[in-house]
């Protein structure tokens, strides 16, 4: 005669199996997506990270960040000094007024005691155009604000006589909002300062 607690050995080594086949089976998950997550780790850490100068973990993103920095500092130089003393009678009015986006009252200053010692008079007066040759900039990003220091080659040609100078001039950069096209890099120069003007050459 069968009863219903008959089959009850069989019915609990069913029951044995399924539950042992889910733990072996969670057991295999949870070993897999551990491994998964180490193997991505180990990926993530071996591209994520780059290794300075000085031998410090620096992360890439941080380093791309500063590379493109420098790129865009190098570049902001080149275009306020390029607008500031590559002049001539016909375009110094227009060159000027895009430097003075790129600065703050530190360039304005320079540019009011130029314009002070008649400079620009001179230009009008004698037609001299003043062409910038070279410009070396060399900038400290690990200083807050950045410090630059650019060395500026120009000729300035008086018809018959063109004479050749070297300037040095110094600064900080900062980062301000980007304003196209008057500030296309968001960078402003504060504290500009002529440091040293020599004259290099002359040839008649």
């Amino acid at each position: 005669m069968k009863t219903p607690y008959s089959n009850i050995y069989a019915v609990l080594k069913t029951n044995r199996f399924i539950v042992y086949s889910c733990v072996v089976s969670t057991t295999l998950c949870v070993l897999f997506s551990g491994w998964m997550v180490y193997s991505s780790y180990q990926k993530f850490a071996s591209s994520a990270f780059a290794i300075s100068t000085t031998g410090e973990v620096i992360p890439l993103r941080l380093t791309t960040e500063r590379e493109h920095l420098e790129v865009e500092a190098l570049a902001h130089l080149d275009l306020f000094h390029r607008y500031f003393y590559n002049i001539d009678a016909s375009n110094y009015s227009k060159n000027l007024d895009k430097a003075l986006w790129l600065g703050n009252s530190s360039v304005d200053q320079v540019y009011q005691q130029k314009r002070a010692d008649g400079l620009y008079n001179r230009l009008i007066q004698y037609s001299l155009v003043q062409r910038v040759l070279q410009i070396d900039s060399q900038i400290d990003l690990d200083a807050t604000p950045i410090q630059f220091k650019t060395t500026l080659t120009f000729e300035i040609n008086r018809g018959s006589v063109t004479d050749t100078y070297q300037l040095q001039t110094t600064g900080n950069l900062i980062s301000v909002a980007r304003n196209f096209p008057n500030n296309p890099h968001g960078l402003l120069i504060t504290n500009y300062f002529e440091q040293h003007l020599q004259k290099i050459d002359s040839q008649d």
